[in-house]
């Protein structure tokens, strides 16, 4: 038997809309971090880029567990002498909640060449509306 290899003329890419709200943040990043990388579907291969559009809603209604909340921090470095600035979840979470779930599915993507290309099919919105109902995303239940 030979071993099947899934080539980039044959993946058909699927959409699936998540809900965020009270989900645990690292639970979810690695869900989401799967259905990019195409380890969801039968014909996942390693080196082609084989995965689906993900759509998170809600993302202001994200969760974290123990003292996370005041005690993470997101570091964010200017390039000049004395430029590095933090904030904690709770300032970045009330700002900027896309940023955290996308920082939190990138570093769960292997780090090659294909990562970024994977990571241009997250769309992540703070609210429950979103752009993309013509492409009829799939509801997966967490």
């Amino acid at each position: 038997m030979k071993t099947y290899t899934q080539k980039q003329e044959e993946v058909k890419r699927k959409w699936y809309l998540i809900d965020a709200e009270n989900q645990i943040l690292g639970r979810l990043a690695t869900r989401i971090a799967d259905i990019l990388n195409g380890k969801n579907e039968v014909t996942y291969t390693p080196h082609t880029d084989s995965g689906d559009f993900v759509v998170v809603v809600n993302a202001d209604k994200i969760r974290v567990t123990g003292r996370k909340m005041t005690q993470k921090m997101y570091y964010k470095y200017t390039g000049y002498p004395g430029g590095l600035k933090s904030k904690t979840f709770e300032e970045v979470i009330s700002t900027d909640p896309e940023r955290v779930i996308h920082g939190a599915v990138k570093g769960m993507l292997p780090k090659n060449r294909l990562s970024p290309h994977k990571l241009t099919r997250l769309k992540v919105y703070t609210g429950s509306v979103h752009p993309h109902e013509a492409q009829n995303p799939e509801k997966i239940e967490l």
